[in-house]
């Protein structure tokens, strides 16, 4: 359940306010004129393992700091939390947290080895656009209590935000459309996002999420 929670997190950040709006931006750094789709897939796909191995080193971190802190299991659970409930609060705009928003421009990526070198760069601006989810994600992983789940959800994380961005740059003329609806709707996506937050941290804080678990794994 915590690899699908997170998987999600990863995909609702693709489609954040500013992070969706920048795929046509991202995707000119990997296509020239006249370069086939193959080409621009490779480099995309390069791009996504580049930020994806930025995250999930975070992860092993972050699960290997969680293990340390077992025997302290409960505080951690409650700390971590409310860590995601302050996302979520931020995501409805009842807190402002000025470093969980933003986003920067980047550079022409037009080689495989400069794809992923531009996404393990790019993951440091990615971060404050997709903040609020990808905290969400670690906190998680710190309360796994290992090395191994802490990376698995970090790449569970990633998948969901990379597999729609590869997807996007394939067919991205055919998604105008798509774009002009999602950001219509902007405002209940993020009032969606931030009470899904809002709920997890408190699952998370409560021990609920855990006894879930136990019970989906009997």
């Amino acid at each position: 359940m915590n690899y699908l929670i997170t998987f999600l997190e990863g995909f609702i950040s693709f489609i954040s306010p500013c992070m969706l709006p920048m795929l046509p931006l991202y995707v000119s750094y990997f296509a020239g004129g006249n370069d086939k789709k193959t080409k621009t897939f490779v480099r995309a796909l390069c791009f996504v393992l580049g930020f994806t191995a930025v995250f999930c080193t975070l992860g092993v971190f972050a699960g290997t700091v969680g293990a340390l802190l077992s025997k302290h299991k409960t505080i951690l659970n409650i700390v971590c939390g409310l860590i995601v409930v302050l996302f979520g609060l931020s995501y409805l705009e009842v807190l402002k947290i000025p470093f969980l928003k933003g986003m920067t421009g980047g550079r022409k990526a037009d080689t495989p080895l400069s794809a992923f070198v531009f996404g393990v760069i790019y993951s440091v601006s990615l971060t404050p656009c997709v903040g609020a989810f990808l905290g969400s994600a670690l906190m998680m992983a710190s309360t796994s209590g290992t090395v191994l789940k802490g990376l698995l959800l970090l790449l569970c994380y990633s998948s969901g935000l990379g597999i729609p961005f590869l997807a996007g740059a394939m067919i991205l003329e055919n998604l105008n459309n798509a774009f002009k609806a999602i950001k219509k709707h902007y405002k209940v996506i993020n009032t969606v996002c931030g009470i899904f937050l809002i709920v997890l941290g408190i699952m998370i804080a409560t021990g609920v999420q855990n006894k879930i678990l136990l019970l989906l794994s009997r």
